[in-house]
């Protein structure tokens, strides 16, 4: 951040925006600890913490563990009058795979472990060198910014959710066991939420702006309008 007070209305730099209520703020540079509010509604705009970007890697890097834990491990069995079957989100994938729900099964695979798995690369593509002090990689920009916009499209917590009503249902007519799998999408909701509490994207732009490479998103602009007198 800077330190003068000096900023830009038609380009938006030296200015931070309320992600809440869209109150604009002049940008000032944080100490470690220190906490800037919005004035109008309170929400947290910055929090820089000592050592955040190595425990987002390390968070980061947890989650892909756990998804990659969770599509081959068994997620569940399911056992009645004596007979038991233990299956893993693969084995569903591959039960579906030459029938007419193959996109669909593709499509929730994408949802809830694609794209967290997506996600946390593009994390750690970008904060591992800032964590280590050297230059960020040349698209470490571009890399953040889609990571903040497939936080909303993961899935983990919807599915837990989900299978936990469903097995609600079935528990009923067989004897239901929950395998590392299952465990596995309850560890990573916990993961999630810790890396939402350290993340403080302010804190990370500034560093790539730090480093000397440009944040600004760069709009195409609409061709101009010709007429036929124009030919």
């Amino acid at each position: 951040m800077e330190r003068e007070q000096t900023y830009d209305l038609s380009t938006g730099e030296g200015l931070i925006a309320c992600p809440l209520c869209d109150a604009l703020h002049v940008q000032e540079d944080l100490d470690v600890g220190e906490t800037a509010r919005c004035i109008r509604c309170g929400t947290v705009l910055a929090k820089p913490r000592d050592g955040a970007f190595a425990q987002l890697i390390a968070l980061a890097f947890t989650s892909m563990v756990l998804l990659v834990g969770a599509v081959f491990f068994p997620f569940l069995e399911v056992s009645a009058m004596g007979f038991g079957n233990a299956s893993s989100l693969f084995d569903v994938a591959l039960a579906f795979a030459d029938g007419v729900l193959l996109p669909l099964v593709l499509a929730v695979l994408a949802m809830i472990i694609g794209l967290p798995i997506l996600r946390a690369f593009l994390l750690l593509y970008t904060l591992v060198p800032l964590a280590q002090g050297r230059p960020p990689h040349r698209h470490a920009a571009i890399a953040f910014r889609w990571s903040e916009l497939l936080r909303p499209w993961s899935m983990a917590e919807i599915f837990v959710i989900g299978t936990a009503v469903a097995l609600i249902k079935v528990a009923g007519l067989a004897t239901v066991h929950l395998g590392p799998a299952f465990w596995a999408f309850c560890a990573l909701i916990f993961v999630n939420l810790a890396s939402r509490a350290f993340m403080c994207q302010t804190s990370i732009w500034d560093a790539i702006e730090d480093a000397g490479m440009k944040t600004e998103y760069q709009a195409k602009t609409p061709a101009p309008l010709t007429t036929p007198g124009d030919a």
